[in-house]
């Protein structure tokens, strides 16, 4: 299904008012996701909007919440997200650190009583935007082994830098620490097709290309064996260690445990101003030569482009805004019982 992106924001924010949500949270949430699928991530954009809808309902995520500084200093501060939708605690913190960084340089803002963010990928190139330098991260529910374990130890703890380039885009890199994100693993097994080895392994510890096992009886593997592992245990000792989040096997699943219940989430959000360290044009001038170095670099045979960080998700989103979002079968699927529940037929709001 082929729709305008604004049609889809629109479907988005109805879908999160008649819950309850206000206004503003409903658009920020909807523009999250919808930025998401523009980048061509299908799997943290609008497919988990029904997801998100029965947490709300269930009161597991509070529909009402109010996202707070629970203390701060010059360059940092601790936000208590009160059990918000994550896009809305995340956005208010990334705002903070954005603020804090202009003042001394440097931000840090650290999140507790989240929940399942979407991309971390929005919220850096939410710094970027303003000429700054963003970082994103948080901590999940352990859905990843780590090297000489059996079963699930870690989650797969997402990271994302976006550094401005004096362009229209910034470098921008969105990754989990695991060999792929979940979401891919879940997109496959509902697609009734296989994975490719090196994504996950069974209960034994053993590699599977069975998508349909996870996480009932499988792992992802962390990506590059123990570098993985090791800087999924820096973003947990980022976002939940020191903020007082939840910590790994402590963090319920957004999508698979009791509703009703926190989960528990943390995130942290760092954002360095360029103009602390030196005039943002010179910045921008040496981002540029460098960008020029690794575009000239000798290319292998049958290479025409070598590609930045974001560049590809940025070329998406353009196209996408352009002609529409061609959404996935899945992502449809996914999105139909949300109409249902309003009363509306998917095609037609969508139309």
């Amino acid at each position: 299904m082929r729709v305008a992106a604004s049609k889809l924001e629109s479907f988005c924010v109805t879908a999160l008012r008649h819950i309850g949500l206000s206004d503003p949270d409903a658009r920020t949430t909807a523009d999250v996701l919808v930025t998401t699928d523009t980048w061509g991530v299908f799997t943290h954009g609008t497919k988990n909007l029904g997801g998100y809808i029965r947490r709300l309902r269930s009161g597991g995520m509070r529909v009402k919440a109010a996202p707070r500084i629970v203390k701060e200093g010059p360059a940092w501060a601790l936000v208590d997200a009160d059990s918000a939708i994550g896009m809305v605690g995340s956005t208010f913190a990334m705002r903070v650190a954005l603020a804090k960084a202009k003042s001394a340089g440097i931000g840090y803002v650290g999140v507790r009583n989240s929940c399942h963010f979407g991309a971390a990928g929005y919220y850096a190139s939410m710094a970027a935007a303003e000429g700054l330098i963003g970082i994103a991260m948080a901590n999940d529910v352990p859905g990843m082994t780590v090297p000489g374990a059996r079963g699930p130890v870690l989650g797969t703890n997402p990271l994302a830098y976006a550094v401005p380039t004096g362009t229209a885009h910034p470098i921008l890199l969105d990754m989990a620490t695991s060999a792929v994100a979940g979401g891919k693993v879940f997109a496959a097994a509902a697609l009734g097709k296989p994975i490719p080895a090196g994504w996950i392994v069974d209960a034994q510890g053993r590699p599977s290309t069975d998508p349909k096992i996870y996480p009932r009886a499988a792992s992802m593997l962390p990506m590059a064996g123990h570098k993985g592992y090791g800087i999924a245990l820096l973003i947990e000792t980022l976002s939940a260690m020191l903020t007082g989040a939840s910590i790994a096997g402590h963090v319920l699943s957004w999508s698979f445990d009791d509703t009703s219940k926190a989960t528990g989430h943390g995130a942290a959000f760092l954002v360095l101003d360029v103009n602390a360290f030196m005039p943002r044009d010179e910045f921008e001038g040496r981002v540029q030569q460098t960008i020029a170095e690794i575009r000239s670099a000798p290319k292998a045979d049958g290479v025409e482009r070598i590609y930045l960080p974001g560049e590809m998700e940025w070329e998406r989103r353009e196209m996408a805004l352009r002609e529409g979002i061609d959404l996935p079968e899945d992502v449809v699927q996914r999105l139909q019982p949300v109409a249902e529940e309003m009363g509306v037929e998917l095609a037609q709001a969508l139309a």
